[in-house]
């Protein structure tokens, strides 16, 4: 969630930068339009959008990403991961930035709800009339002007000829649905209330609503609709999704635009530059592996512990100098990404003699896997590589002591990972772990060499040891 708030807020900003610098100041006042709009769902949009072929553009070695850390056809053989499910009741409440988030929007929904219902009252509240098919809502002791949808706010104060031409400049948002586009915004407001660009889009279109509207309106009294702009109001109704006549801080760039000249028709081609924008982000999100599921993966299989553990599994005696460390972390970083490109075999050889000379099997595809008892029916590798990762499953789900949820006072989603070997008279053997807390990692251990004895695997018709990795979840429920 976090990676895509991100980009989408990076994408908000550079449509806004291209926005301010190439369009603000175009006289194209319904493309402004479109393009805000459109650029602010594409922003939404965009960071989900993985197009595969685009990943080809970028040459490999420019693009970083998060492999996943499973080695399906290579040992160490990876078992399923095990979700245990505890219960913390030690702590009553648990911060989480997520309360913030849901906070905010309520605090911005209850602005917005209390907004809307002052304008429900004005309406129900106010003598009503129809005029040009318009529903008129007149306000008692008030000028303001403004309207909402199909409705229509005038001050009974206003002069007749004022009435006249705020009349003309609001049938303007409303044949034109403009507090659709307002309503947009505030909705995106309620759910990003965090993300500052979101305001600066509503006030964007909220300046382009006025340029259209009073483009349309000064064709019928120019002199009249100066003299509306220039008058001192005071009493303005301040609601960020209304379209009011009067509003300050909009009056001395609304008469700037009315007197600049018409955009040449040329000047067009700089909304084209929405093209290789839209292309480029497509491009950085179909490469980006910044998304969800990676970081899920990642979290649930670091690949730093794993390799670790595998490199210390073939060092107990301390035999390897740094040297031989970094060929076989290369050569398991090679079969990492051998992996994840779908080759079969890493395409890097390994000469460590102290490593040759063990009887493990750690890399290469094993003639028979390690048996669980009842297992044995299983006419395949892959289906008792199955069976023992669903009884294995089973096992430590069942003896793992919840309780420790409670005693460590743990919250949310805890990852333990285990490495272990069956040695060639079927026996657990060199069981490592790593957690945040040593507790964990002693109950894992614990758990893991409770395994029974199984039917030792065999490579070449000898019985050899076989490297595993257990992923387990620890989830606290409070």
């Amino acid at each position: 969630m976090v990676p895509y708030i991100i980009q989408a807020i990076a994408f908000q900003l550079f449509f806004l930068i291209v926005y301010d610098a190439f369009l603000k100041k175009q006289t194209f006042f319904n493309w402004n339009r479109a393009y805000l709009l459109i650029t602010a769902t594409l922003s939404f949009v965009l960071p989900i959008i993985k197009i595969e072929m685009f990943k080809n553009i970028v040459p490999q070695q420019y693009i970083i990403t998060l492999p996943e850390v499973f080695i399906g056809k290579q040992n160490p053989i990876v078992l399923d991961e095990v979700l245990i499910e505890g219960v913390n009741q030690a702590s009553s409440f648990s911060w989480s930035w997520m309360y913030l988030f849901y906070i905010g929007s309520t605090i911005a929904f209850a602005f917005f709800a209390y907004k809307l219902i002052n304008i429900f009252r004005l309406i129900y509240n106010n003598e009503k009339h129809v005029e040009s098919n318009l529903k008129i809502v007149n306000l008692e002791n008030s000028r303001d002007a403004f309207s909402f949808f199909n409705y229509i706010f005038m001050g009974m104060q206003l002069e007749n000829e004022e009435r006249d031409t705020i009349l003309k400049h609001e049938l303007v948002h409303v044949k034109q649905k403009h507090s659709f586009d307002m309503l947009f915004f505030e909705i995106l407001r309620i759910l990003f209330w965090f993300n500052p660009f979101i305001y600066m889009y509503q006030n964007r279109i909220s300046v382009v609503h006025e340029f259209i509207a009073d483009a349309e309106a000064v064709k019928h009294n120019k002199k009249q609709y100066y003299q509306n702009l220039l008058s001192q109001v005071f009493n303005a109704q301040q609601v960020s999704f209304i379209n009011p006549f009067f509003k300050q801080s909009l009056i001395k760039k609304r008469i700037v635009m009315l007197q600049k000249s018409k955009s040449k028709q040329v000047q067009l081609v700089r909304y084209a530059l929405l093209i290789p924008m839209v292309f480029g982000m497509l491009i950085y999100s179909s490469c980006s592996d910044t998304n969800q599921e990676s970081i899920a993966v990642l979290s649930e299989n670091p690949q730093e512990d794993q390799l670790k553990m595998i490199i210390e599994s073939f060092d107990t005696d301390g035999k390897l100098n740094d040297t031989e460390k970094e060929e076989m972390s290369a050569y398991f970083l090679d079969v990492i990404k051998a992996n994840v490109q779908g080759q079969d075999v890493s395409t890097k050889s390994i000469s460590t003699s102290d490593f040759d000379k063990k009887e493990d099997v750690p890399f290469s595809v094993i003639d028979q896997v390690p048996v669980f008892p009842g297992c044995e029916s299983g006419s395949t590798n892959e289906e008792q590589k199955l069976c023992m990762s669903k009884q294995i499953n089973t096992l430590v789900a069942k003896n793992f002591n919840t309780d420790l949820g409670k005693t460590l006072n743990l919250t949310g989603i805890v990852n333990i990972a285990v490495y272990f070997k069956i040695d060639n008279q079927g026996n657990i053997i060199e069981a490592k772990a790593r957690a945040e807390n040593p507790e964990l990692v002693e109950e894992a251990l614990r758990v893991v060499n409770m395994l029974p004895k199984m039917i030792p695997g065999k490579h070449n018709g000898k019985a050899v040891n076989v490297p595993y990795y257990l992923p387990i979840k620890f989830q606290i429920n409070e």
